[in-house]
This record gives structure tokens, C-alpha cells and sequence, in this order.
């Protein structure tokens, strides 16, 4: 088992310390937030007071972190600084692909050997150790990197190098917005033109409509499987970080020079729902307006 520096213990990161913590590893872990590291130590972290102190002998250190911004001053200021030279460094964070590959540049050059391997999952996947990981970096540092993600996730797929774990996943999540906005605004349709919405769920995930969003995460309530839709739209995936993730999407996208116009329509629509109070709800709780029955805090139906 190995020493793990664990930095950011968020809704994501405070599941996946405690798997790590719960496969053997000693895990110092440290955030910003009291409660989260009081979170983490109940789950069998150990809490460390600071960046350094979470770093030093550390075999391994993993972050996982709000944005771009956050990675590259927690690395250069902190991990660059006091990790051994020997530590693998994975940063599991949902970040831009610029970014991503600085970062992953100046770990290089000063002599780590660094992967980017952002997660696929949500809230219950981190705690329940199902995530996906996708993985960008040498293959040395995959093959050192797979160990510990497999303690975290149920797949852990090589995407390329330095920076490729990053694209996929934008690629992924923008697929993922697109098709939940298109299953929404089905079932929605389906109603207005009088179909039964347990049928029209038959009917369609069993042809060639069938996506993940309506099979797996059915955004009506009572229909499939059971979802954040029959939690009020609480848990699962929140809407302000679908939109976090389109946006990082169509920047990617302008940088290419790619056309990606159901990518930006999805990121209109999100980002209309976050401004409307529904940043902190489900992202498939998008159905709520297009419906025309999402009432955002404070605001009351005429």
C-alpha cells in the first residue's frame, strides 16, 4: 500500500479518498473546507493542516479540483514544491485541454512523471468506487496510475497523451448535455401529443431513439430505472457542472476550429436553466422548463 496526497475533497474527491482510504493506501488528504476534511477523516483519512503536509513522502498524490485555474496554482504552488520527485501525480479534475497539457509540461520538466484522468459518474459512482476514468499521459505513467483509479472506478481506459483524458471527457459530456436536452424535449412532446410517457419509455428505449439518457437516467419521474428524477432532481449530476463541462466543450471547440452547433445549443439551454436558479439541481431536471413548470427560488406562477 502506498502514502496518497489527496487534495480537493468536494462531492467527488471526499468519495474517492475514502476508496482509496478503504483499499489500504494511507491517505493524507487536505481542503480548503473544514467539514469536508472532518468528512474524510471519518471515512479513514488522515487530516493534514496543508498542501505540504499532505504532500510530504508521498508516493502518489491525487487532486481533484473546481478548474483550470485551481490545478495549475495548487501544482505550481504546492506540489511542484514539496512532493518527492518520485511521486506519481494524477490530476482527476475536469479542466481545459490547454491547461491539462501546461500542467502536465511543467511536471515534466521538473522531473514527475504526471497523468490527467478525469472521471465519468457523479456523486453516487465517486462513493461507490464505479467511476470511469479516461487517461491522458505516457504509458509509463498510465501503468502507474492504474492501480490506484481501479480502487476508484470500474474502467480505466487509456485516451492518449498528456491532455486526452481531458478531451474525452468534454467530447463525452457534450454528447451527454445534447442528448438529455433531445430526450427532455421528446418526452415532453409525447405528452403533448397524448402518449402515455411508460409507453412512449418502452416504446423508444428499445428502438432506435434508446440513448443513456433515456434508458439509464430518465429525467421523468416514475419512468425507468430509478434516477435523480424521483429525488426531486436532487443528487446525481448537477446542472451548473453540465454547464461547466459544455462550456470547456465550446471552447475546445473554437480552439479546433470545429462545428459543433447541438453542443452550443445544449450550452444555451443550460446555461438559460442555471440562470433561472436551477444550478444546484440535477441537470436533468432541464425538462422542468422546457416544460414550462420550473419555478426557480423566489419566482411563483401567474
Amino acid at each position: 500500500m502506498a502514502r496518497v496526497a489527496f487534495i480537493g475533497l468536494g462531492n467527488m474527491g471526499g468519495g474517492m479518498a475514502a476508496n482509496l482510504a478503504k483499499a489500504g493506501h494511507e491517505v493524507r488528504a487536505f481542503d480548503l473546507s473544514a467539514d469536508a476534511l472532518a468528512r474524510a477523516e471519518a471515512k479513514g483519512c488522515t487530516r493534514a493542516a496543508s498542501p505540504a503536509e499532505a504532500l510530504a513522502d508521498a508516493e502518489a498524490v491525487v487532486t481533484m479540483l473546481p478548474a483550470g485555474r485551481h490545478v495549475a496554482e495548487v501544482y505550481r504552488a504546492s506540489v511542484f514544491a514539496a512532493a518527492p520527485k518520485s511521486a506519481l501525480l494524477i490530476d482527476c479534475s475536469t479542466i481545459d485541454v490547454a491547461t491539462a497539457r501546461t500542467v502536465a509540461g511543467e511536471a515534466g520538466a521538473a522531473g514527475y512523471t504526471m497523468v490527467d484522468a478525469p472521471v465519468s459518474g457523479g456523486i453516487a459512482a465517486a462513493d461507490g468506487g464505479t467511476l470511469t476514468f479516461m487517461v491522458g499521459g505516457s504509458d509509463e505513467g498510465f501503468e502507474r496510475a492504474r492501480p490506484f483509479l481501479e480502487q476508484m472506478g470500474k474502467a480505466v481506459i487509456h485516451a492518449g497523451d498528456a491532455g486526452a483524458g481531458q478531451a474525452a471527457k468534454i467530447c463525452n459530456n457534450m454528447l451527454l448535455g445534447a442528448t438529455m436536452a433531445a430526450t427532455c424535449e421528446a418526452f415532453v412532446l409525447a405528452q403533448k401529443l397524448g402518449l402515455d410517457l411508460q409507453t412512449f419509455y418502452d416504446i423508444s428505449s428499445k428502438a432506435s431513439g434508446q440513448s443513456w439518457s433515456m434508458t439509464t437516467y430518465c429525467p421523468v419521474p416514475g419512468v425507468g430505472p430509478e434516477t435523480p428524477a424521483d429525488r426531486n432532481y436532487e443528487g446525481g449530476f448537477a446542472a451548473a457542472l453540465m454547464l461547466k463541462d459544455l462550456k470547456l466543450a465550446m471552447e475546445a471547440a473554437r480552439e479546433a476550429g470545429a462545428y459543433t452547433p447541438m453542443g452550443g445549443e445544449a450550452e444555451e439551454l443550460f446555461q438559460r436553466f442555471v440562470d433561472r436558479g436551477g444550478a444546484g439541481k440535477d441537470f436533468s431536471a432541464l425538462i422542468k422548463m422546457i416544460d414550462d413548470s420550473w419555478e426557480a427560488p423566489g419566482e411563483t406562477k401567474a
